[in-house]
């Protein structure tokens, strides 16, 4: 009835009385599946912390999100398709969030709140994609894909690592995940005593992906039960997690925060090591699924989602069991928080994908309604495949790359294919599919780019975020620096303001002042067509030799390339770009520094 609704909207778009706007806090785990804890049916993993909250959290069991790591995060931030942000991929220049996509912490800005994130970004590490860009007042972050991956400190092993505290390196004491948890609770804190405005934390850990590095005293007691030992020690980083869980609530019950705090326990994939290659003797638990980590079956990409809200009438334990998933996070939380729709001017690349299931949360009479079709893809190549490794999502059907078909309510496993007892659904799922994929193409042609000469001046480009065509890799991870590998690629930019730059092509990060061998080097900036090239060399011992090109604003391509001594070629993984003076006379020549 119409009052009935009328209520519904007062419910959802007023403050709880006497507690004003809640807060939110959102931890986004890694690598850990559904089947990754004891209250969903691991009989070998401990989370009592997790346990509790899932009793007493409502709780979305049929939640998806993207099968890796940036997707999800680009969908989770923006209520919005991964690929239509510009991320579709973990490296190679496709794992970067559009800086004009509108975004959680914007949001949350924008209206009053204090916004900050603890933990894994991974959606780009230079301007302007940077945490701060993106609407986070106060960032500690880990940069790369994780600790021992990208534009991270070379060196990080979880123990007494360096991160970002918003622009600027900062060591730590202590074990990565407790870092995360301990700078939240500092940051709220710190917002209590200077006057006590919402906060959104944003609290994205960087465990349990690998390097799998935990305390012993976590690992001992599956390896003593007979895990093999990959599982034993990311299970030992899951008991980690579930003490800081455990903590955080307990710490904001002791300031009086927990009751009219949001807090939302999620995470980004599939299990990634509840299974593992060498343990064909051991049982793992995937809650039935199939697939895990980087699967378009229900393994790969159906999580786990709790929330817990005391103020709002969510303390006590309920399974939501309507298809949701992470791009309905940001409408869901604009009607628990009781914030106005978004501005239209503000989402120029496009409208929500999401709903709000702020109804079925809330319990309300008549939920949410139906969902109708969800999408998800595994693409992890530089350029998207139509039909490759996806999945179109109803209540009922899962659609698997366009061919099987399977009935979700009575074989959740996916064991049975349907797809010719059931043409007429294969085809109406199809033409779903084929409209999505229409609508992302545009999004295919243009790259995300960073800044150079801009809010970050200098700034130092990581191979992490080479553009690389077709299935080839990008220098993403750090073993690739510490054994010298032998890749090239580009890295798409964009010059801000004409002038004269200084580009500084490095073999090892700038901070370790780190001598190399003697090479040769080649620049080349491609600003739409007009080519600006440098040559380079150094003698032995000499760290770094810089080159300075005068540039014309706009879009280019920056290519820098190193020759050893032995004739083997391959890519600068780091390149320092920095911009000098204004441009006055126009573009001049290379000058060898």
């Amino acid at each position: 009835m119409w009052w009935s609704a009328l209520l519904f909207l007062f419910a959802t778009c007023l403050p709880v009385a006497g507690g004003g706007r809640p807060n939110v806090v959102l931890i986004l785990i890694d690598d850990q599946g559904y089947g990754d804890m004891a209250a969903l049916g691991n009989p070998v993993v401990r989370t009592p912390s997790l346990d509790r909250l899932h009793a007493e959290s409502v709780r979305l069991t049929d939640y998806h999100v993207d099968p890796t790591c940036s997707p999800t995060r680009a969908a989770l931030l923006t209520g919005r398709y991964s690929t239509r942000t510009g991320v579709w991929h973990t490296i190679n220049g496709r794992s970067l969030l559009s800086p004009d996509e509108y975004t959680l912490a914007e949001l949350f800005r924008d209206h009053g709140y204090r916004t900050g994130l603890f933990g894994k970004w991974h959606l780009g590490d230079n301007a302007p994609l940077r945490p701060r860009d993106q609407g986070f007042e106060h960032a500690v972050w880990s940069p790369g894909g994780a600790v021992d991956q990208g534009a991270n400190w070379l060196g990080n092993d979880c123990f007494g690592d360096t991160y970002r505290v918003n622009d600027r390196w900062q060591a730590f004491e202590g074990y990565h995940t407790d870092v995360w948890f301990a700078q939240a609770m500092a940051f709220i804190e710190a917002g209590q005593q200077a006057g006590g405005n919402p906060f959104f934390v944003y609290l994205p850990a960087t465990a349990a992906h690998d390097p799998w590095n935990v305390a012993e005293k976590y690992v001992r007691p599956y390896r003593e039960a007979g895990v093999p030992p990959e599982i034993a020690r990311f299970y030992g980083m899951l008991s980690n997690i579930d003490e800081n869980v455990g903590r955080l609530r307990a710490w904001l019950a002791d300031r009086g925060l927990a009751e009219n705090t949001i807090l939302i326990f999620t995470t980004d994939n599939g299990t990634a090591t509840g299974w593992s290659a060498d343990a064909a003797d051991h049982s793992f638990f995937n809650a039935g699924m199939r697939g895990w980590k980087g699967s378009e079956y229900d393994g790969g990409h159906r999580v786990p989602l709790f929330i817990h809200w005391p103020a709002g009438g969510v303390g006590t334990g309920r399974d939501v069991d309507t298809l949701a998933g992470h791009i309905d996070l940001l409408p869901t939380l604009i009607d628990l928080c009781g914030l106005p729709p978004i501005d239209p001017a503000r989402l120029s690349r496009g409208p929500l994908d999401g709903r709000s299931l702020a109804a079925d949360i809330l319990g309300r009479d008549g939920g949410s309604g139906p969902t109708g079709v969800r999408f998800v893809h595994s693409q992890r190549i530089s350029d998207p495949v139509k039909w490759r490794a996806c999945a179109v999502m109803t209540e009922r059907w899962r659609l698997v790359n366009g061919a099987e078909l399977y009935d979700i309510k009575t074989d959740p496993g996916q064991q049975t294919d349907l797809a010719t007892a059931h043409p007429d659904v294969v085809s109406r799922l199809r033409n779903d599919y084929e409209a999505w994929w229409a609508s992302l193409e545009p999004v295919f042609a243009e790259p995300v780019r960073f800044d150079l000469g801009g809010a970050e001046n200098p700034t130092t480009l990581m191979s992490h975020d080479w553009f690389m065509p077709g299935t080839r890799h990008s220098a993403w991870h750090h073993r690739h620096v510490l054994e010298n590998a032998l890749i090239n690629g580009s890295f798409m930019v964009r010059i801000v303001q004409a002038g004269r730059y200084r580009i500084t092509p490095l073999r090892w990060p700038e901070y370790l002042d780190r001598p190399v061998e003697p090479w040769t080097g080649r620049i080349t900036i491609d600003c739409g067509g007009t080519v600006h090239e440098a040559e380079l060399a150094t003698g032995a011992g000499t760290p770094a030799v810089a080159s300075e090109v005068s540039l014309p604003a706009g879009p280019a391509t920056l290519t820098a390339t190193l020759t050893r001594g032995d004739g083997a070629a391959f890519g600068a993984y780091y390149v320092k770009v920095e911009r000098i003076d204004d441009e006055k006379d126009g573009p001049g020549s290379p000058r060898p520094q």
